[in-house]
């Protein structure tokens, strides 16, 4: 990107928090990995940590000779309405997670949904408020 755009042109970017800020799936490869180590390997904030955080991505656009770099965070509140709401797109068998889900025996899944429940921040109407969090970076060329 920084390549092809124009003098005093802006290269931005962003990348979900997956070792931490995406709280929706951190709390999914907590419960996976607790109950079954060999989950570890799918897990994204693993995969993918060494990127999801600002000081890399701030340095990946300073190696490409941006200057002017800036990271942040993006905070987006995810409200789930109950513990369905939350779980039931794990069920979809499409991407690592729901994949990880499906792949199990229908006792591990059942004990993996027990372990999330346990561990989410269930309000009082039912309601999980989690955040999911983005890193962005921006530079000029």
């Amino acid at each position: 990107m920084a390549r092809v755009s124009r003098p005093g042109g802006t290269v931005a970017a962003y990348v979900w928090d997956y070792s931490g800020g995406m709280e929706l799936m951190r709390r999914f490869w907590d419960a996976a990995v607790a109950l079954d180590p060999a989950a570890r390997d799918l897990d994204e904030g693993r995969r993918f940590g060494a990127i999801c955080r600002p000081e890399i991505l701030a340095d990946l656009f300073r190696d490409a000779g941006l200057r002017r770099v800036e990271a942040c965070a993006v905070d987006v509140p995810t409200l789930f309405r109950d513990f369905d709401d939350y779980w039931t797109p794990f069920l979809g068998g499409q991407g690592p997670a729901p994949g990880y889900a499906m792949a199990l025996s229908e006792d591990r899944r059942d004990a993996l949904r027990d372990r999330i429940r346990a561990d989410l921040p269930i309000a009082d109407d039912g309601s999980i408020p989690l955040v999911a969090r983005a890193w962005a970076v921006r530079g000029e060329r």
